[in-house]
């Protein structure tokens, strides 16, 4: 994990440079909560602003480069200072801004995994001053006026800290990126993720979803319960594709060739693709227990 945080944030600087077009947007897509995203290049991950009566939250906070327009963004967009921001886990592209925003007085949340891992690298946060001062186990609820944001952790997921914010009166599910809809997921076996939680916490989700529940993925498009569904049916046929090859006893590089999931191309990005998901889909098959 500590190697693709320090890839995020070094290639974060020259995607910067070579596009200075990065900008955001944010849409209202429920009274007061509002989805943030990159426009004009990479921006992180699908992050939200959360303006309620009295208080305004976001979730995750993009890199570093770019915290101080984000800044700009969303305080403009909340009409006020941002007091709270809730991050999904622990990666660069959905932490990095976490210094600047705390520069400016607001007070970060997490659950206590993702601290412990950036006590130990808080590049990831922007430095050590983003570290979050307040951490969770199973969860903590914000009351915003009329907005309630339960934040929610599904283990072993994406990574070890995962979280995932429930707003039960207006029908959204924030996912971060236990939900990459339409490509490819990412599963950070090396910081505490596994494909076999990740499958459970998305079918959770899901559980959680009626057919007009909005779903914000962590990359991806807005979605609905069918959208993630789809995504479910994707890497649990994916999984059984592989594991399948793996029984026959043939090893890694045999599967990567043999290209098991060519039938799901469409899903292919420019940071994961089918022979990278067919790498993780082996390591956790072959040694989680």
């Amino acid at each position: 994990m500590k190697k693709l945080v320090l890839l995020l944030v070094a290639l974060a600087p020259a995607a910067v440079a070579l596009d200075a077009e990065i900008s955001f947007k944010s849409t209202e897509i429920e009274p007061g909560i509002f989805l943030v995203e990159a426009v004009g290049g990479f921006g992180g991950g699908n992050m939200a602003v959360l303006a309620g009566e009295d208080h305004v939250a976001m979730i995750d906070d993009s890199m570093p480069p770019l915290a101080e327009s984000l800044l700009t963004h969303v305080t403009a967009t909340a009409g006020r200072p941002i007091d709270f921001m809730i991050n999904t886990h622990v990666h660069g592209d959905h932490t990095g801004g976490n210094a600047h925003f705390a520069a400016s007085g607001t007070v970060v949340f997490a659950h206590d995994n993702i601290r412990k891992r950036l006590l130990d690298d808080p590049s990831g946060a922007g430095g050590p001053g983003g570290l979050p001062v307040v951490t969770f186990g199973d969860g903590v609820t914000f009351h915003l006026g009329n907005i309630e944001a339960r934040v929610i952790h599904l283990p072993d997921a994406h990574t070890d800290g995962d979280a995932i914010i429930h707003f039960p009166n207006a029908n959204i599910i924030h996912a971060g990126d236990i939900l990459f809809h339409a490509i490819f997921p990412f599963i950070d076996l090396d910081s505490g993720g596994t494909v076999d939680g990740y499958i459970e916490a998305q079918k959770r989700i899901w559980a959680m979803a009626d057919d007009d529940t909005k779903i914000i993925p962590g990359h991806g498009s807005l979605t609905d319960k069918a959208g993630l569904k789809s995504d479910i049916d994707m890497l649990v046929e994916s999984r059984e594709l592989v594991k399948a090859l793996i029984d026959k006893g043939m090893g890694v590089d045999d599967i990567v060739a043999a290209n098991p999931l060519a039938k799901f191309d469409s899903f292919n990005w420019s940071f994961i693709t089918s022979e990278r998901v067919t790498r993780t889909l082996y390591r956790s098959l072959t040694t989680e227990k």
